[in-house]
């Protein structure tokens, strides 16, 4: 993924300022997409996706602090795409944040720490294309507060325990589900998919 921001898009990209009227965007094609989200100061942010080999981030040569080489890119990149979305690029802040999208495995365990655990990414990162990181993130503290603080278990290590193995039985099931949406958003049948999931 490549990371954007525009300020004030009302005045900077009026035509993707109306598409979006304060929600978010999501563009697919050519087994890339494009995701635009309204934030609340009157700026969006942007994120490309594509399909590339892990270190093309070093690999490719592209400096994404210059603005000529993200636009050549860009338009390389996503060639036949409406020249709307260049100036998402064109009226962006620089530096652009590359972001390699990474899971965690799936049946990802460790020893249970007697005064320590995990929420959220730093306990089961995964790509955002499911839309369910926050949604882990709020359960898990949830979750972990109900152990805690529900007498069930005898100690803070027991209740942690507790708390992570019922959060990587959830991970396991929603980070295929990210992987299987991933894979999908990025297939040359990403619409049509799309179109099923939502019916």
């Amino acid at each position: 993924m490549v990371e954007g921001s525009v300020y004030n898009s009302e005045t900077a990209l009026p035509e993707i300022h109306k598409l979006l009227n304060g929600g978010k965007l999501f563009v697919m094609g050519d087994e890339k997409t494009i995701i635009v989200s309204s934030k609340g100061d009157g700026s969006l942010v942007f994120y490309t996706g594509s399909k590339t080999d892990e270190h093309w981030v070093t690999s490719c040569g592209i400096d994404f602090t210059d603005q000529a080489q993200a636009q050549s890119w860009f338009r390389k990149e996503f060639a036949g795409w409406d020249n709307i979305w260049l100036g998402l690029i064109g009226k962006a802040r620089f530096p652009l944040t590359v972001r390699p999208q990474y899971c965690m495995p799936l049946d990802q365990t460790w020893e249970t720490q007697p005064d320590l655990t995990m929420l959220g990414d730093a306990a089961h990162l995964m790509p955002p294309y499911a839309g369910e990181g926050v949604n882990m993130a709020m359960l898990d503290a949830l979750e972990l507060s109900i152990c805690l603080t529900s007498g069930q278990f005898s100690d803070i290590q027991s209740a942690i325990s507790g708390y992570e193995k019922q959060m990587l039985r959830r991970f396991a099931e929603i980070g295929q589900i990210t992987l299987d949406s991933t894979a999908m958003l990025h297939s040359a049948n990403a619409i049509t998919g799309m179109l099923e999931m939502m019916n």
